[in-house]
């Protein structure tokens, strides 16, 4: 089995695989969600090896959080990591806010809604426009040495606001879009992140599925389908990636796994990343997906990968 990762320099360990829970009570994200499905979906997780769950109020408005609540009632608290996030208020018809008093709040909700006493790691989840991010981030401390919050994290921050959040030392952990298909963050993000011992979340580590292998060349998505949108589903780049992944089925084979598992598993296996946490819309996803812990590549097929998606 793989070795916990300990989050920055805190106290909380976590396995290298977490849950994504966007589509655990997100009704405002996806159509036709099923709140017991999304319950046996973080069931599964915490019954399969994984033990972080990663959610936040912008997931059904606080939806996500209540159903992992109810769930966590089933299991032994100290042995789950609750990480969840804020900055959209309702008060300012969802505008991002990042103030001392809102972010205080926030987590008191939070609280209420998983029905717990002190979450493991809580990100402020966009930046706002004017929030000093060290004085955020310093109400966010005030949080933790109250033992509200075990960890202090930051989402969507560019380099410059991570900078200006951690001027005191206090961010514990970075939560940020990178997959083998969007490596920008390799270049600065992730070396600084490195040198001050921040723990590092990629989000959409399987693009949208697309790292998946369940896309084939010249497929098409309807207008209201939002991959529509999305240049990564378009034109030559789609079919690039497409291409890509293909081979990434002949390693899956030799590990026996699926072409998702070889993904995850080259996330595990990166020294710039400490949790990798995958969605799932279906509890066969998230069993699907643990089997990546038990995958461990090889340094050659690591950078064959690597190489690969360069």
């Amino acid at each position: 089995m793989t070795q916990n990762v300990q989050i920055g320099n805190t106290e909380v360990y976590s396995t290298p695989l977490g849950l994504g829970t966007n589509a655990v009570g997100g009704h405002n994200l996806f159509p036709n969600l099923n709140d017991d499905t999304g319950k046996e979906i973080v069931r599964t997780a915490l019954t399969n090896g994984i033990t972080l769950l990663d959610t936040a109020f912008a997931y059904g408005m606080g939806r996500s959080e209540e159903l992992i609540g109810e769930v966590l009632k089933e299991f032994d608290r100290s042995k789950v990591v609750i990480a969840t996030k804020a900055a959209h208020d309702p008060a300012k018809d969802g505008a991002f806010n990042n103030t001392p008093e809102f972010l205080t709040r926030s987590v008191d909700e939070a609280l209420e809604r998983l029905q717990t006493d002190y979450i493991d790691i809580f990100y402020i989840h966009f930046p706002d426009e004017t929030t000093p991010k060290n004085e955020a981030v310093a109400a966010l401390q005030k949080l933790k040495d109250a033992g509200k919050i075990r960890a202090i994290g930051v989402s969507n921050f560019s380099l410059e606001q991570i900078k200006e959040a951690n001027q005191e030392g206090f961010v514990d952990i970075v939560e940020d879009e990178y997959s083998l298909i969007h490596r920008d963050a390799e270049h600065e993000l992730l070396p600084y992140l490195k040198e001050n011992t921040i723990s590092f979340v990629p989000y959409f580590p399987l693009a949208s599925g697309l790292l998946t292998g369940k896309y084939e060349r010249n497929v098409t998505f309807p207008p209201e389908d939002l991959r529509s949108k999305k240049p990564d589903f378009q034109g030559d780049r789609f079919n690039a990636i497409i291409d890509k992944v293909s081979q990434l089925k002949l390693i899956a084979a030799d590990y026996n796994t699926s072409v998702a598992g070889v993904v995850l598993a080259w996330y595990i296996k990166n020294p710039f990343v400490d949790v990798v946490i995958p969605g799932a819309k279906k509890p066969e996803q998230v069993l699907n997906n643990a089997k990546a812990l038990d995958v461990h590549l090889t340094e050659e097929d690591y950078q064959r990968i690597d190489k690969l998606f360069s």
